[in-house]
């Protein structure tokens, strides 16, 4: 029991108390039929079901050194097994005789080995963040109140007593902090859960989240409205009470605002569920209370409306304001992007847009759109990031971007892409629809994966904190399931240089604040060598034939990496990928992907199993033949070497297959 633990960390704060307790009990040789945990804002609990009465009594034997070794290698063996010298045995064996001990490790109560691991887990409990409090030297997510720590068995409930940093485990907890505050003792899950319950607490978090679903549900369709659910927000909320009491308020008269708006203005500042009506507006909120009141909740309400109506008075404010910017023109983000740092080593907002409206008049013929439309629509589609909106809101970045261009009156296809171009944020998301947005989320991807590899920021491990690896999947998906032919090594290679102008930029401008700074400061001067730059390291290889810049190979293989699991997933064998990526033009993911799929489907007839096997009993016969030979037969064979009939035949056989050969390979 302590005081309140944050809602996000309660999830694993439940695994790291079951795993390390069961981890621990098991090292120290007890068994266990279950176990299961649980957690509220102030207490974290764990019961464990069938534990062993008693650790057994193991015997180990180990081996020591050699007879006639020094006298203190053979003590410091003995001390080390914990036994005395006299104790050791020497055994023959076929390299002579050595010292061995009988290590016997008595078993202990359940109780004793459960104290020693709980009182080892508090002290190392892993807290994302912790804290000291009073004199104490004991680390925990806030102050700890009590430990309750009790064994039950036939013989009825006892506590495991042990002590923490002046806290004494017992028997006995509370209930609700207002509620029901009084301690009360238990006597085993069963007895502590249903009296927790009955002092205003419920234990199980699932339980909880169901409760509150459950309600807003109710109480939305009583009044002939929806629950906008949310699991994220349900999760959230269900960790911040114990005792659940759901209440439903008005929102008042800001119906004017969209509704993305209105929904994340409630859950981010206030945890508020959005309800809507028939017609789709959002005019009611539910919020989840931690007691019960004598008025039902209307003092609560009151109050929650109050802070309501304040917030949603701010956020009419930042729409109002940049619907004033976005009806003029939207000139004054654009000028805002400029001073905004994408990346210290990259340049501007401003001059990340410019690189990828460059390049999605590269892209657009290609996706069957107009390449000066799908410039402009790459150069209004990241504008909303100036806006006050999306400052307070990021979340919001793209969904009021649209709102901002239809409002500058731009045509709906334009206004699409300032949120379909982050598609798809994952595996399972949409892709975009329209071919604009299509060119500029692949644009916006592709600079992306060119501008870290530039400076070598590239994943590590399970770090990737650019969100490069969903940036390459979203470039795989976009591009296969829309059957588009690409060259990603030309559109990479190209562009790679554009981000190296980004950099020299970049260094310029870093100098010129590091010479203003150094100057204000000290009077004195300096020059551009002094600040470090961007390092180029990079190497020419060959590609198809082109000579081509290292980085854009190595990028193309990670792009390919995140293809194998896209594949894989559509149950294409990985020796099947191997052979397609082997061929030329790989960087055409559509032309890879229609190999992979032909060769799978070939493969899989019984023509295919066949030509497998045929082809690998001929390769086996060669390499043999060479072998024996002494000889590399790679020019392959000669009509003037054929002598029987068979060996004619087979030469006119191959003729007339060339024929066919020939050009279905070239399509």
């Amino acid at each position: 029991l302590s005081e309140e633990i944050p809602a996000r960390m309660q999830p694993r704060a439940r695994a790291d108390l079951q795993r390390l307790m069961t981890d621990g009990l098991v090292e120290a040789g007890l068994t266990y039929a279950g176990a299961r945990a649980f957690s509220t804002p102030r207490r974290l609990a764990l019961t464990v079901q069938g534990l062993s009465e008693r650790s057994p009594t193991t015997r180990e034997e180990r081996r020591g050194p050699r007879e006639g070794a020094p006298e203190k290698a053979v003590a410091g063996f003995a001390r080390g097994a914990g036994v005395a010298v006299d104790a050791l045995e020497l055994r023959e064996e076929k390299k002579g005789r050595h010292y061995y001990a009988t290590v016997v490790t008595e078993g202990r109560d359940a109780s004793a080995v459960v104290a020693e691991v709980l009182e080892r887990v508090i002290r190392g409990f892993p807290w994302p963040k912790s804290m000291r409090w009073g004199e104490g030297t004991l680390r925990w997510v806030r102050p700890l109140r009590r430990i309750l720590c009790v064994l039950t068995d036939e013989a009825g409930a006892r506590v495991v007593p042990f002590t923490v940093d002046g806290i004494e485990a017992g028997d006995v907890t509370e209930g609700h902090p207002s509620m029901a505050p009084e301690a009360f003792p238990v006597a085993g899950f069963e007895d502590y859960a249903a009296k927790l319950r009955r002092a205003k607490v419920v234990l199980d978090a699932e339980a909880r989240a169901e409760a509150i679903l459950s309600d807003a549900r109710n109480l939305a369709f009583a009044q002939g409205c929806e629950l906008i659910e949310d699991p994220g927000l349900l999760e959230e909320v269900a960790g911040l009470v114990e005792w659940p009491v759901v209440l439903m308020g008005e929102v008042g008269d800001f119906q004017d605002l969209p509704p993305e708006v209105l929904q994340t203005s409630m859950k981010e500042h206030q945890k508020f569920f959005s309800v809507r009506d028939r017609s789709g507006a959002i005019v009611k909120f539910v919020t989840v209370a931690n007691v019960e009141t004598e008025d039902d909740g209307a003092t609560i309400l009151r109050g929650n409306r109050k802070v309501l109506t304040a917030r949603l008075s701010d956020a009419r404010f930042f729409w109002e304001n940049d619907l004033r910017v976005a009806k003029a023109g939207m000139g004054e983000w654009l000028e805002k992007l400029k001073s905004v740092t994408f990346h210290e080593k990259l340049g501007t907002q401003a001059e990340r847009v410019d690189r990828i409206a460059v390049l999605a008049h590269e892209i657009a013929p290609a996706v069957g759109a107009d390449p000066n439309e799908a410039e402009r629509a790459a150069r209004l589609a990241k504008l909303d990031l100036s806006s006050e909106m999306v400052y307070e809101f990021p979340e919001l970045q793209g969904l009021m971007g649209d709102r901002y261009l239809i409002a500058a009156g731009e045509a709906l296809a334009i206004a699409d892409t300032a949120s379909a171009h982050y598609r798809p944020l994952g595996p399972s998301d949409n892709l975009p629809a329209h071919p604009l947005s299509t060119v500029v989320a692949l644009a916006d991807k592709l600079d992306t994966l060119v501008s870290f590899w530039a400076i070598d920021q590239k994943p590590t491990g399970s770090k990737d904190p650019f969100a490069l690896r969903r940036a390459a999947l979203g470039v795989s998906r976009i591009v296969v399931e829309q059957s588009l032919r690409l060259s990603i090594v030309a559109l990479t290679d190209c562009h790679l240089e554009r981000v190296y102008s980004s950099q020299d930029k970049a260094k310029s401008a870093r100098d010129s604040r590091a010479r203003d700074q150094f100057q204000g400061e000290t009077g004195g001067r300096i020059t551009s060598e002094a600040t470090p730059g961007v390092v180029v390291v990079s190497e020419i290889v060959a590609y198809n034939g082109q000579e081509i810049d290292n980085r854009v190979i190595d990028l193309l293989s990670f792009i390919h990496d995140r293809l194998k699991v896209y594949l894989r997933d559509r149950g294409i064998r990985h020796d099947v990928i191997d052979a397609s990526l082997a061929m030329p033009d790989s960087d055409d993911l559509t032309l890879l992907v229609r190999r992979a799929t032909a060769l799978q489907a070939m493969i899989d007839t019984e023509d295919g199993t066949n030509l497998v096997q045929g082809f690998k009993r001929a390769n086996n016969i060669l390499a043999q033949a060479e072998e024996r030979d002494g000889v590399e037969y790679s020019f392959g064979a000669d009509r003037r070497f054929a002598e029987a009939p068979e060996e004619h035949a087979l030469f006119d056989a191959l003729d007339a297959a060339e024929q066919e050969i020939a050009p279905a390979m070239e399509e």
